[in-house]
């Protein structure tokens, strides 16, 4: 009776495990690595908003607003950090509506940082409302942002978008024409330009003149001067005709009364 050798019978085992290995490893599906999940920063209350700003290398302001209940109304805090010179403070104010965004600049170039808060007004006339602080050391100067002109307000329906240019604030919004509900868009937009002087916002309108306006030349009115009518002439010698006749009638009645006396 043949006989295997017992080496070439377990080189037929190994081969066979090889095997099922190999398929097991290709029928089973690949495996997708976990994307990584990254974890929301979200605000402890009260606190509503939260934005750090590095004005220059080592100093720091966090603004922050916080509230509790529904009323839009709330308070805001600027927390100014200087590492270098280990400087802290802080500077707070009352907060009508939500922050939309926070500003900084440094308008009038002397060195000092401003920061600007920009807030959603709960009312229809103003629509934002801008908080602005110069800082000058450690402490935050308050400073008065100016309203919109009457004739400003005119047109004036919200919609606004600020933004830092040149180190100006620049304020956009489109103009409406009408009175309240009826009041429709016209397609213009005015551009405020904001700067500082003496610690005093100045305002200077930069807005796009309008062409086809401009372009309509300036009609001006031409008054005729009617002519004197051609009957009053006339008149005027008529009246010198009849003198004269008066006078040489009175004079040939006075040669007539000589000549019988």
């Amino acid at each position: 009776m043949f006989r295997i050798p017992c080496y070439i019978a377990i080189a037929f085992c190994c081969l066979g495990l090889l095997a099922s290995c190999t398929q097991q490893s290709e029928t089973k599906a690949p495996v997708t690595p976990a994307e990584p999940t990254t974890a929301k920063h979200t605000l402890m209350e009260p606190f509503h908003y939260h934005k750090l700003i590095e004005s220059s290398p080592g100093k720091y302001f966090d603004i922050l607003s916080w509230g509790r209940g529904k009323d839009s109304t709330g308070a805001y805090m600027i927390l100014r950090s200087d590492s270098t010179g280990k400087q802290y403070s802080a500077t707070n104010g009352d907060l009508e509506g939500a922050i939309i965004d926070v500003y900084n600049t440094d308008m009038n170039m002397d060195g000092y940082p401003e920061i600007l808060i920009e807030a959603k007004a709960k009312d229809t006339t103003n629509h934002i409302n801008i908080y602005a602080y110069e800082f000058r050391g450690t402490k935050g100067q308050k400073i008065d942002f100016p309203k919109l002109t009457s004739k400003t307000k005119k047109g004036y329906r919200g919609d606004d978008r600020l933004y830092i240019k040149e180190g100006n604030l620049i304020r956009e919004f489109p103009v409406y024409e009408g009175n309240g509900k009826d009041a429709k868009p016209t397609g213009q937009k005015k551009i405020l330009q904001y700067g500082l002087r003496d610690n005093n916002f100045t305002v200077k309108d930069i807005s796009p003149v309008d062409s086809a306006a401009a372009a309509k030349p300036a009609v001006k009115e031409v008054v005729k001067k009617e002519a004197a009518p051609l009957s009053d002439k006339p008149k005027v010698s008529e009246k010198k005709s009849t003198k004269k006749k008066k006078h040489t009638e009175e004079k040939h009645k006075k040669k007539k009364r000589r000549h019988r006396e």
